[in-house]
């Protein structure tokens, strides 16, 4: 599903309607689809339902190695500069 928002309009409409909740099940596929949720192509769903005795763990997939332009995406980061702190002074003037 593309984002939280359809997710948290499904969930809710699942727990505000039985029979849409047992399609989902059911069918999770063709329900979501029916509701506009565009599925990625050639990946299936399965809808787990917690229960007050049961609650389900998700273990996502294990990451696939990252492309160059996958790294570059998230490599670099942000430098910063603290100053040195060595007297209780130097704590005392910053409120620590």
């Amino acid at each position: 599903m593309s984002d939280q928002n359809e997710y948290a309009k499904i969930i809710a409409k699942a727990w505000a309607d039985d029979g849409f909740r047992a399609r989902l099940i059911a069918d999770p596929g063709a329900t979501l689809l029916a509701e506009g949720v565009e599925l990625p192509a050639g990946k299936s769903i399965v809808i787990n339902e917690d229960t007050a005795d049961v609650i389900n763990l998700t273990l996502p997939a294990r990451p696939s190695e990252l492309s160059d332009d996958a790294l570059d995406s998230v490599a670099g980061g942000t430098a910063f500069w603290y100053p040195t702190l060595s007297t209780p002074e130097d704590y005392k003037r910053l409120g620590k």
